[in-house]
């Protein structure tokens, strides 16, 4: 059996394994056109590319890029340095440890789809093809010329990830002694006999870690902050097709491989990251959509529990969060509010957390019994359920406690030891207003769910509701209480989801039934949250943040588009689940799930060895 691996690449030879390209121009010439187009697209966005700034970014200027010309200029940096890679350019080796042809693809594409869109755009705006300047028509050229070189390279399978946080170590021992074996045979069927690189100090792995959140904070900053449509279409253009080709080239993974052998320092790297966010923005606009993200992305994060650990399909989750808003809004002291009660916020939280948990056991109990499709359906009708109570509850329906559509409103802002959330703070030089410092606190109230994930899920109760999930039967033949472990994950979830609610109250100012129905315009609904926890990895602690933001954001963005906002957004998530079915960020677990056809006949070809 044939092992189709990949390995450091050299234009005289073609590793073993590989298949043709797309077209018939001979390999080594399509790597030399590709390298040779990124770099020529790089020179481009020095240039002007239309004569007047009539068009969104002005692009009138020669020696620096500036709008989409920056897109662009990644795009053909990253072509341009998977290109070198393949050539074996000593310290650009390590950027495709999976190989540089799938990366080299993508890459291409990037930088062609952005250039060719900002040709498009400037030419419907301005009026035609003879406001481009030459700048225009040498990007337009050159992002061809490297695409066209792409693809005559051949298709290759990766290598496996060494390292997966879900495996044992002896499991992580094994894999990493079958991915060194599968990079020397393929060194050798590549004509080159060097051994794998050696490991990084884990200062130098620290370091890696360091930077790649740094780059995160970066990408996060540049696409909220966007000015003008077109810059956010190109901004996604660029950074999926780029993320896609970094996971081509190994680095995902390789970076996967990082975090998980130093998860405390991700960690805390991570959040020192998100809470740097705040300062980077000179007003409260954007911290306004990322409070609203942490609020989205920690309910997320909740359901992972039921639905990405546990498996249990939830569909009315969004009524959690509902629970904790409604009882932290019924105690913060609201003229609304039938109960005259003001508790502070360490209480109405707790209170919130603990009412949701209750509404999860009393849920959970009766139906918890059901799997599959028909729990999901029981869940979907308590989540209207509790929508139709309190919209009844206005005092002519039914009891006056929730002032029915109206909801419960001038929800007063935090004071916390005589800091008010209301108010500007200066911090270090720095001005946080209203939503940044909403922003931190959510900041910590994610912290708290996280740790309780990641303590959870590394549980012994945690193996349980893996293995619920993976087999029910097989869960309940090895002594495992089937009831008693999926009400805890019901009962977890809906607490969290419960804390979020409560700082979501007093962030909104006013709760409403119709901020908690199963499908909504603006996240989040339950429908929104299920997305999150699929797209971004079920199971996993950043996939639900990463998918989140991008649920959150992305609408939010394409606002513009009117009436086909939806179906421009559904498009995406389709083509998203097409060619990465696992989600952005997985486990290793549900990676194999979907991709045992390609894992499959390495695993055996080194067993066999």
């Amino acid at each position: 059996m044939t092992t189709q691996t990949t390995s450091p690449q050299t234009p005289a030879k073609e590793p073993a394994g590989s298949t043709a390209g797309l077209i018939g121009i001979p390999p080594n010439i399509g790597r030399a056109l590709a390298t040779g187009g990124g770099i020529l697209t790089i020179i481009s966005t020095f240039l002007a590319w239309t004569w007047t700034s009539a068009f969104p970014g002005d692009l009138t200027f020669y020696g620096y890029p500036g709008g989409l010309q920056v897109l662009v200029l990644i795009g053909g940096a990253l072509t341009t340095l998977f290109g070198l890679s393949s050539y074996g350019v000593k310290g650009l080796r390590w950027l495709t440890p999976a190989g540089a042809d799938s990366a080299i693809k993508l890459a291409a594409l990037a930088a062609f789809a952005t250039a060719w869109y900002t040709i498009i755009a400037i030419s419907s705006k301005l009026g035609g093809l003879a406001n481009l300047e030459p700048g225009g028509w040498v990007v337009a050229v050159a992002t061809l010329a490297a695409l066209v070189g792409s693809l005559s390279l051949p298709f290759q399978r990766p290598a496996p990830d060494p390292y997966d946080p879900d495996d044992t170590a002896w499991e992580q021992f094994r894999h990493q002694r079958r991915y060194d074996v599968t990079v020397v045979k393929a060194a050798f069927a590549s004509g080159t006999t060097k051994a794998p690189a050696h490991k990084l100090p884990a200062y130098a792995e620290i370091l890696v870690i360091v930077a790649a959140l740094a780059l995160g904070l970066t990408v996060f900053t540049y696409g909220i902050g966007t000015e003008y449509d077109e810059q956010f279409i190109g901004f996604l253009i660029t950074a999926g097709l780029g993320f896609a080709a970094a996971a081509k080239a190994g680095l995902v993974n390789r970076l996967s491989a990082l975090t998980s052998k130093h998860r405390n320092v991700t960690m805390i790297g991570a959040f020192v990251a998100a809470a740097a966010f705040p300062f980077t923005q000179s007003d409260d606009q954007y911290a306004t959509i990322g409070v609203y993200i942490l609020i989205f992305a920690t309910v997320a994060l909740g359901l992972n529990i039921v639905v990405g650990l546990a498996g249990l399909l939830d569909l009315g989750y969004v009524a959690f969060l509902g629970v904790g808003a409604y009882t932290a809004a019924m105690v913060s002291g609201s003229p609304s509010s039938p109960f005259d009660i003001h508790l502070p916020f360490w209480a109405s939280a707790l209170l919130g957390a603990a009412v949701a948990m209750v509404f999860g056991v009393l849920i959970g109990a009766p139906t918890l019994r059901l799997r599959g499709d028909y729990l999901a359906i029981v869940t979907l009708g308590f989540g209207e359920i509790f929508r139709i109570t309190v919209l009844n509850m206005d005092g002519t329906s039914g009891p006056d406690i929730t002032n029915g559509s109206n909801g419960i409103s001038s929800i007063p802002n935090l004071n916390i030891l005589g800091f008010d959330f209301g108010q500007e703070h200066s911090i270090a030089g720095f001005t946080i207003a209203r939503f940044a410092n909403y922003f931190l606190l959510m900041l910590l109230i994610t912290l708290v769910v996280v740790i309780v994930f990641r303590r959870s899920g590394d549980s012994r109760i945690g193996r349980a509701w893996v293995a619920i999930r993976e087999d029910e039967t097989a869960a309940l033949a090895m002594g495992i209480n089937g009831f008693r472990v999926k009400l805890i994950a019901f009962a977890l979830g809906a607490a969290l989801a419960g804390l979020a609610g409560s700082v979501q109250a007093h962030v909104t100012y006013t709760v409403t039934p119709e901020q908690y129905q199963f499908a909504h315009v603006v996240p989040p609904n339950s429908a929104f949250l299920l997305a999150a926890v699929v797209l971004g990895g079920m199971g996993t602690i950043s996939g639900p943040l990463v998918g989140a933001a991008l649920l959150y954001l992305i609408p939010a963005k394409l606002q513009f588009l009117g009436d086909y906002q939806l179906l421009a957004f559904g498009l995406a998530l389709v083509l998203l689940m097409r060619f990465r079915p696992e989600g952005l960020i997985p486990n290793r677990r549900r990676q194999l799930e979907f991709h045992e056809e390609a894992e499959a006949p390495t695993v055996l070809s080194k067993a066999g060895a």
